[in-house]
Formats: C-alpha cells, structure tokens, sequence
C-alpha cells in the first residue's frame, strides 16, 4: 500500500523496481540518523508514549536534532501529545514532510495522515510492514542524531518490523512498578534477545507519587520493581519517573510537561534520562 499515491496493479518488474527504490529510500535515510531507539513495553497503559515524547522533547531542547516517528498505527498519539494537527506535506520530490514541533523536534504519524482523526485503521501485517518502511524511506526526515519511535505495547507486528528493518535500533523498555507490569516487560526483554535488538536501558514510570499536602512519598503501583528486574537481566536502569497527573493533563492538552514544569522531579528524571542517551552523540 503506497501511502502517498495510489495507482493500479503493478507487474512484476514494476514491483521489483518499487522495492529496489524503497530499499534505496530506506538506505539513505537510516545513514542520516545516528542513534534510533524504539520505545517499547510489554502492556498497554504504562505511559510509554508519554515518555517517548518527553524523551524527544528533552533531547530538542539539549540541541539535537531529534524525530519521532509514531508506529502504533492503532492508536496514534503522538500529534496530541505535542499539540499537532494538520496533515503532513509532500515535497517537490514526493517525499513526505515531517510535521515540525519547534527547530529541533519533528513527527511522523499515521494520524497525520487521515482526514478523519477518529477512523480506524484495520490492517494486517504486511500492510503495517510496507507502511513502517515508508515513514523511514518515504519521510525526508534530513539529517538527525535521534529517532524515537513509539511503538504499541507488546511484541508484535510493529516492533518486529522495526528490528527487521533497522538493525542498529536500541530499545528503551518502559514499566511501572506492579508486577503484572513486570512480568509483561521481561516478555519485551526476551522478544529483544530472540531478535537480537540491543536494550539500551529500562525506565520505570509512574514511580512513586509526591503527596502535594503533605510532601510524603506514596508507592501507589509500588516501586524499585523495574530496578530489579533490570539487575536481574543485566541490562542498564535510565532511572524512575514519579507518578504527577500534570504529565496525563499536559498530554491531553497538547502541552510540554518539561517547559511548563521545568523544576519537577519528571523533568529532573527525563533530563538525567535523556542525557544518558546524548552520551552516544
């Protein structure tokens, strides 16, 4: 399915050129981008798109040149969560453009591709497989230090298309506390050794909570249980994320949590998170 131009059925050779195009395409842009990471958990609900997005965000404002490309086809997010909308534009060599969020940070994402923002997208997997491909070889994404892809819970079609189709991808695990979560994301661990993706690091999201009365710390999903499980595979921890429901309202509003709350402890933990990350520059 091409995503920028329809047409009819292509004959063998002209299937054979499309691919031998698209795998050039594909080629040229993964050259220009230096460190790729696909942001990943082993359930739904543990803000893994809201820490891809906060991730992105604190690289931009590092200097860097960042994009994230949103793979959760199902249920894409990211335009909200940075306040975008409109439709993405294609250039004069019909590559598509990335939406820009500000000079350092732009995104890719099936929504910016519909009219309709409520439809659904019903597709199988080859479909998502060649859709995957093009926002890589398709998107003039330029010249980046970082890709952050947000891609759906679990270990399906979507991450499996990314650690097939770029092989130096590093995958940043997100988990909360509770053990229905971590029993999830030691699945994610394991899907990344059976495809030989490297894992750059766990984070354990909603970590605990600031009580705004009395400044005492609650465990409300628990903690330390990422730390753990961390250690126990041998893999490094990027830190915790505290719970604050000022990042779900930021999110829904479209609205940076890092700018709007500079001096709280998620900014702190995504800014020492990020920096781990910038060591590869």
């Amino acid at each position: 399915m091409d995503l920028i131009a329809g047409g009819g059925c292509p004959s063998a050779s002209q299937k054979k050129n499309q691919q031998d195009e698209q795998d050039a395409n594909l080629k040229h842009s993964l050259d220009q981008i230096k460190n790729k990471f696909i942001v990943m958990s082993g359930k739904g609900g543990v803000g893994k798109t809201s820490t891809s997005v906060n991730l992105a965000i604190a690289l931009a404002n590092k200097g860097y040149k960042v994009g994230i490309m949103d793979v959760d086809l199902h249920g894409p997010d990211v335009p909200r969560m940075l306040g975008l909308s409109g439709m993405m534009d294609v250039t004069e060599d019909r590559k598509l453009k990335p939406i820009q969020y500000s000079e350092n940070l732009s995104a890719v994402s099936i929504e910016s591709l519909m009219a309709g923002k409520d439809d659904a997208i019903i597709w199988r997997g080859p479909i998502k497989h060649t859709a995957i491909r093009q926002f890589i070889g398709d998107v003039a994404w330029g010249a980046l230090d970082f890709l952050i892809i947000d891609s759906p819970p679990g270990t399906g079609d979507e991450p499996l298309s990314i650690a097939q189709t770029i092989s130096d991808a590093k995958a940043i695990i997100v988990t909360t506390p509770q053990e229905v979560s971590l029993a999830d994301v030691r699945k994610s661990i394991n899907f990344c050794k059976t495809v030989k993706m490297d894992i750059f690091g766990l984070i354990e999201n909603m970590s605990g909570f600031s009580c705004p009365h009395c400044g005492k710390m609650i465990d409300i999903f628990g903690s330390g249980g990422g730390e753990k499980t961390a250690t126990a595979f041998g893999i490094p921890f990027l830190g915790r994320i505290p719970f604050d429901p000022k990042v779900v309202t930021c999110g829904d509003e479209g609205i940076s949590f890092i700018k709007a709350y500079k001096d709280s402890p998620v900014t702190a933990a995504f800014e020492e998170a990020a920096d781990k990350m910038a060591k590869l520059c």
